[in-house]
């Protein structure tokens, strides 16, 4: 079988490449117009600049812009949706942003400054409202968020979090120290650091996340490799063994994330092979995501997700309800008996 349980329905900051390009996701997800029409005609560019108007005035969380997701994930063979918003997306969660980014008025502050404003668009019930509709009409549809994890963080996500009920809540580090390193104007900053100690301190955050109680699962464990070389393999190693001990001890499952390898240069799954080796070592449990931005992503590079997994002994994928974890088999007929695993 195969999940699908990070997607994302929106990402600024909204410029004219971000405009093109859902333009694109419009243009491959359509199901009313005529694949005769020439391409690049005029009634081509009407088409789509229909279609763009319709999406900008309905917004991300639109029955049709959701729908567009779950068809195109059908098509791939995805049985299991689970649909994710990043916190800082949201108006009530901004000021937990605004305490742990920097956000001074050095170049890197100023510029998450405005990242930051540009970015957070929406309130949280938004999202909810617009996601419970679908869920009406698709029950295997999970309803989730992303929160980025900052060290010492804890109580204050757990407040800011504790009113909302969702299915799942993924973990995920995608700062340091305040910084955005994953941004790709800011990668610069990586010459700043030693690099060992770099990694050390990244994944002592994630260790951080994964005992908070928080998550059900944690994204892309080694996301930190997006813009960074690697250190020695040894060192990668150390730090792969304790996260996956974390997550057993924890009981808090993982995912294997094909976003960098088909969107980034780094054209790696995450986690590496050898990280999802030692993972499987330590039993702990995955589901699968594509990590996707706009709905033609959906469902991309699962099987070879699905096939790694199996290669490295999996024999089961994950997926969440009303934070309930239920185990299904990799390439088992769907009528299989669920196991629910109450957490």
């Amino acid at each position: 079988m195969k999940i699908d349980f990070h997607f994302h329905l929106e990402e600024g900051t909204y410029s004219l490449a971000w405009l093109k390009r859902t333009g694109l996701a419009l243009e491959q997800t359509s199901r009313n117009y005529s694949s005769q029409t020439e391409y690049e005609s005029r009634a081509w560019i009407e088409h789509i600049t229909r279609s763009l108007a319709r999406r900008m005035k309905e917004g991300c969380y639109s029955e049709d812009w959701i729908t567009r997701y779950l068809e195109q994930g059908r098509k791939k063979g995805v049985t299991k949706f689970g649909v994710v918003d990043h916190l800082y997306r949201f108006h009530e969660f901004k000021s937990y942003y605004e305490e742990f980014m920097l956000l001074d008025d050095s170049p890197i502050g100023k510029m998450q400054r405005e990242w930051l404003d540009l970015v957070c668009t929406y309130s949280i019930e938004d999202y909810l409202s617009g996601m419970r509709n679908a869920a009406r009409f698709y029950e295997d549809l999970s309803i989730g968020v992303e929160a980025d994890y900052f060290p010492g963080a804890q109580d204050k996500l757990k407040a800011l979090l504790e009113p909302y009920q969702l299915d799942y809540v993924i973990g995920s580090v995608h700062f340091h120290e305040g910084w955005k390193f994953d941004h790709p104007d800011t990668q610069r900053h990586f010459e700043d650091y030693d690099l060992s100690l770099l990694y050390n301190q990244y994944y002592q955050t994630v260790i951080e996340a994964v005992h908070s109680g928080l998550f059900q699962f944690m994204a892309h464990l080694d996301h930190i490799k997006v813009f960074c070389p690697l250190p020695p393999q040894d060192e990668l190693e150390v730090h792969y063994n304790n996260v996956a001990a974390a997550l057993s001890i924890a009981d808090v499952a993982t995912e294997i994330n094909t976003g960098l390898a088909y969107r980034n240069s780094t054209n790696e799954i995450c986690p590496s092979s050898s990280f999802l080796s030692i993972l499987k070592d330590y039993d702990v449990p995955i589901t699968l995501s594509s990590n996707a931005h706009f709905p033609d992503e959906l469902g991309n590079m699962l099987d070879d997700a699905r096939n790694l997994a199996k290669e490295i002994g999996y024999e089961e994928i994950v997926y969440f309800k009303n934070k309930q974890r239920f185990s299904i088999p990799l390439y088992t007929p769907v009528n299989m008996p669920l196991v629910s695993l109450s957490l």
